[in-house]
């Protein structure tokens, strides 16, 4: 006798053909996760005509689906507070990355965002009762979910958050990275520059705090969860609490930081970031350090900074620290440039040896020096395609904002994407009725697309922008989770 289907709830309920939501066919076998994922989603959805309800549901990993309960004011966060939990069908593992809009009409028709996830220990577990440690960005420490005699769940938060003695941190955990502006390099003053080759991957501040590490973006999103591998590295501290900046990067055959490779890391956090991790792991490349055992180093200069960060010694086959290259004779620059060039990397930060750590600046200290010419955009609309992409997304309408802050049009890209990129993208689109664009679009372009919301960011590499505010030849490179849409703009 077969076993019964733990998702047949939750497929009657959908249709996949109508949702953007993951609906697995019947007939596949259940993935074998980890058992420690868990996620919470936060669920808007429709009522009445202007208004809209706002529900939570908690989901836990177990015996190859997520358990799943609706809270519909949110879970606690301080201890000594129960929250109604009401059971909810069985989630597929797939649901864990998901997010989007659900189309109105359908089953749960609203958007879909999540609110936090990450890693989950199992205390108990029957059928009236769940105890559980999380390891979250939002929820940490242990919870328990029971039933009460009335057969209605709660859920209660049984500790607070550990209090952290000195030393703290030394800096704000939403610290902003410093950037750099396009140039040229500093040849007539070379010696006041040290060099760093430029890493193509996504840029992300680690706090290291207890024992503990959260990695932010240049966004300011919490991407722990996305890069399990790196959650070891305060064990290269050896005990110290820091704040340190790089770049994660996924590394080819040769060794070499490739964007494209990176892509399928991004917005992930379900059970699949496990094996992905392991299958083929990111490398964190530290080059900047900003705090050390509750003192901020952001007023120190560039090598002060560089001299302890190299200090701490931290190598090994998932992080490094960077090399540096001071410009102690003429031509150093020149020499960094033609190395980057001949290892096929993306090229060249100079900066300036005596400049502070500016959080969030992007000023003349720091100096970029691409051998790729690459603009961030964001997607607001696509084109269906013809042959092998008929039926799906052909290009991709982009835009940026301008110096008056509005989003307008830059082009379309249809090159440099693979099946399985454009496979992915496709359910991260949320569908709007209009044209996001501030300016008129051309005839050709609006007769037959498809708009969205311009929440997406991506790169594109190209040849030159045109009189008329147009990428040339651009070629799509990937997604980023590393810059918010409202600050992509022209990059000089």
């Amino acid at each position: 006798m077969a076993a019964p289907d733990p998702l047949a709830t939750y497929r009657a309920k959908r249709d996949p053909a109508r949702t953007a939501e993951p609906v697995p066919p019947p007939d596949q076998p259940l993935p074998a996760g980890n058992g420690d994922t868990f996620v919470v989603h936060e669920h808007h959805t429709p009522r009445g005509r202007t208004g809209e309800r706002v529900h939570w549901d908690l989901r836990l990993e177990r015996d190859g689906v997520l358990k799943s309960w609706a809270v519909p004011k949110g879970p606690p966060t301080q201890p000594g507070l129960n929250r109604l939990a009401v059971p909810t069908e069985d989630h597929p593992l797939e649901y864990a990355s998901f997010s989007g809009t659900i189309t109105a009409g359908e089953y749960g028709g609203g958007r879909v965002s999540i609110w936090d996830a990450g890693r989950y220990a199992a205390e108990k577990w029957d059928d009236d009762h769940v105890t559980v440690s999380f390891d979250g960005r939002r929820l940490t420490g242990r919870y328990v979910l029971f039933r009460l005699p009335d057969r209605t769940w709660n859920v209660r938060k049984l500790d607070a958050d550990p209090v952290v003695d000195e030393p703290v941190a030394g800096v704000p955990e939403d610290l902003p990275p410093m950037l750099a502006a396009i140039g040229e390099l500093p040849r007539r003053d070379d010696l006041r520059w040290g060099y760093e080759f430029k890493w193509d991957g996504v840029r992300a501040l680690a706090h290291v705090r207890a024992g503990r590490v959260r990695l932010r973006a240049r966004s300011g999103n919490d991407v722990t969860a996305s890069y399990p591998e790196l959650h070891r590295l305060p064990e290269a501290l050896a005990g110290h609490d820091a704040v340190v900046d790089g770049e994660v990067v996924a590394m080819d055959g040769r060794g070499r930081p490739d964007f494209g490779l990176l892509q399928g890391r991004m917005h992930r956090t379900g059970p699949e970031v496990a094996r992905m991790a392991a299958a083929a792991p990111v490398t964190y490349l530290v080059f900047d350090l900003l705090a050390l055992d509750g003192e901020s180093l952001l007023g120190l200069p560039y090598t002060a900074r560089r001299e302890r960060l190299d200090a701490l010694g931290l190598v090994s086959d998932r992080w490094v620290t960077t090399p540096w290259f001071r410009g102690d004779a003429p031509g150093v620059g020149d020499q960094v440039q033609a190395a980057s060039l001949e290892n096929g990397l993306e090229g060249v930060v100079a900066k300036r040896l005596d400049s502070p750590y500016r959080p969030g600046g992007r000023g003349p200290d720091w100096r970029k020096v691409k051998n790729i010419r690459a603009q961030s955009v964001v997607v607001g609309g696509w084109r269906p395609g013809a042959g092998r992409r008929a039926g799906g997304i052909g290009s991709l309408l982009l835009g940026v904002h301008d110096d008056r802050g509005r989003f307008v049009f830059a082009g379309h890209v249809g090159t440099g994407f693979t099946a399985r990129a454009l496979a992915e993208l496709e359910p991260l689109l949320t569908p709007r009725s209009s044209s996001p664009f501030a300016d008129a679009l051309p005839r050709e372009v609006t007769r037959d697309a498809h708009w969205v919301e311009p929440l997406l960011v991506g790169e594109v590499a190209y040849t030159e922008w045109t009189r008329e505010g147009r990428l040339r030849h651009p070629s799509w490179r990937g997604l980023r989770d590393d810059l918010p849409p409202a600050q992509v703009v022209v990059e000089p």
